[in-house]
């Protein structure tokens, strides 16, 4: 990241630009994977920042991504919704990722929803699922966590250290009410572990069979290193994937980044209906 000041005074500096810009103090932080951009139209009383308008914000140059911090409610919950992430793969490094998840926590976010579209390596995961994530797979060869420790980034007890327990990187509370949830909006929730590649080339079919020995249920090329990073600050995590294709291997169609976009539009309705049903009960975790 360019500049002379730390990684806690870039997402300090960060953080005063967009307070400065909305009223709205956020309690829960959405980051919007492919094809689910839509989301952001559900936020009240919103506003609408560019990230090219954030000091040391990384732009994403990924079709899919608008790029934009959305400020405001949802079901009467004051939010901070990312349309859109950056990726290693388009030449960021791990700090400038994980940048805006950081920036989310010092925003006043303590729980954060993060949401990918992701490949189908368990067969019974059809296109269109929506799958909670119970535990991820670390294959992208760094960590997010990599360099100076910066214990200013604690934002709960026991948080902030420089080695931090991850075995319930996903909260199980939050688990439990996006399946009462998704029942109650009249659909059932799969469950998976994320495996997380570093892209941007789609995997091979001999890496796929790996990928399922290895216990992966899914495979994407991002949210790890969000969820590294808020864990890293104590914020409580609730993943949720879009199944938009078969992973390769798994039935003979090529893979096609139209075909992610697609599928996203078509499961925009559950998935809204899920997030705003999720979101009044979040303050109870």
């Amino acid at each position: 990241m360019p500049g002379d000041f730390s990684l806690y005074d870039r997402a300090q500096a960060a953080a005063a630009h967009i307070r400065s810009l909305t009223p709205h103090t956020p309690r829960v932080g959405i980051i919007l994977g492919s094809g689910l951009g839509g989301f952001g139209v559900q936020v009240q009383d919103r506003t609408t920042i560019p990230y090219a308008s954030i000091p040391h914000f990384p732009q994403s140059t990924v079709e899919g991504h608008h790029g934009n911090l959305i400020l405001g409610t949802v079901a009467s919950v004051p939010v901070a919704v990312m349309q859109g992430r950056v990726h290693a793969y388009e030449g960021y490094s791990m700090a400038e990722v994980t940048f805006p998840t950081r920036v989310l926590g010092l925003l006043g976010c303590r729980t954060l929803i993060v949401t990918n579209a992701a490949g189908g390596i368990n067969p019974a995961y059809q296109p269109g699922s929506l799958v909670v994530l119970t535990d991820h797979i670390n294959l992208t060869g760094t960590n997010a966590a990599l360099g100076p420790n910066e214990p200013r980034f604690a934002l709960a007890p026991g948080s902030g250290l420089r080695f931090f327990d991850m075995s319930t990187a996903y909260s199980p509370a939050l688990r439990s009410i996006a399946h009462q949830q998704a029942a109650a909006c009249g659909f059932a929730l799969e469950e998976g572990v994320y495996l997380a590649v570093l892209g941007p080339s789609f995997e091979t079919p001999a890496e796929i069979r790996a990928f399922r020995t290895l216990g992966a249920d899914l495979v994407g090329m991002s949210t790890v290193h969000e969820v590294i990073v808020a864990r890293h600050m104590g914020l409580n995590v609730l993943g949720l994937s879009l199944v938009t294709n078969y992973a390769a291997g798994v039935t003979p169609d090529l893979i096609h980044h139209d075909d992610v976009m697609e599928i996203g539009r078509q499961a925009e309705a559950r998935f809204t209906a899920l997030i705003q049903a999720i979101l009044p009960e979040c303050d109870f975790i």
